[in-house]
């Protein structure tokens, strides 16, 4: 197996294949492949269980090289980075809700963190982590810029939760609520703050695709009655 980053501004992760060889991704998320590789649910079914005992409804495609090596590709959705993470016992990370990209077959995924809000760019699905753990290769996609932080113990960091981009399993993780300030993302909710505390590295992104989609509304306008129909 073999990966390469093609592009800058809107990367491309493109995987080689030897026969036989797989990666995992979220269902429908691959961008194009040679006619080698084969696309099944049954062969993650063992990492989607774990994933529905663990409280997740994210289901997992594989994609296999069969007879002959082959690519497959995964195209970032925004201008940002794709990172390559290696996963083992005591070597986890937890990423932003759309941050796995894809990953080798001995990787699992699991919820990382979950809290609702009422009204803002978090309503409806909550703010959503999930944690990366297993052992094998994961690759995130993080959002505009990556600036990373290194938090030695007993040092924190207040974070906007929208530009949490992936966190060491070591970093300790809570959203704080600050009561009488509130700000055009959270709506009628507090502002918070997520508090990231050390020890461990941090990796923040500068443009969420959440926040990105709030600040397009005021320019969208009101549809007409007519649009609506």
């Amino acid at each position: 197996m073999e990966d390469q980053l093609l592009g800058t501004t809107l990367p491309v992760l493109s995987i080689s294949l030897d026969p036989g060889e797989s990666v995992v991704a979220e269902v429908g998320e691959f961008s194009w492949m040679t006619d080698s590789i084969q696309m099944s649910t049954q062969i993650s079914a063992q990492i989607s269980a774990q994933n529905k005992i663990a409280g997740s409804s994210l289901p997992l495609s594989t994609f296999t090289a069969q007879g002959a090596a082959g690519t497959i590709a995964f195209a970032s959705k925004l201008p940002g980075s794709i990172l390559p993470v290696d996963i083992g016992p005591g070597n986890q990370y937890t990423v932003h809700r759309r941050g796995f990209l894809a990953g080798t077959t001995g990787i699992q995924l699991s919820p990382g963190f979950q809290q609702s809000f009422a009204t803002g760019i978090f309503a409806g699905e909550g703010f959503l982590l999930q944690r990366i753990g297993g052992r094998g290769r994961a690759w995130v996609e993080l959002a505009g810029e990556v600036i990373r932080f290194e938090l030695s113990p007993g040092r924190s960091l207040r974070v906007h939760p929208g530009h949490v981009g992936m966190f060491e399993s070591s970093v300790a993780f809570q959203v704080v609520p600050v009561p009488g300030i509130t700000n055009r993302y959270f709506g009628g909710n507090a502002h918070h703050f997520a508090v990231l505390s050390g020890p461990g590295t941090v990796w923040l992104q500068s443009i969420p695709l959440s926040m990105l989609a709030a600040s397009l509304v005021p320019y969208l306008g009101t549809p007409s009655p007519q649009s609506r129909n």
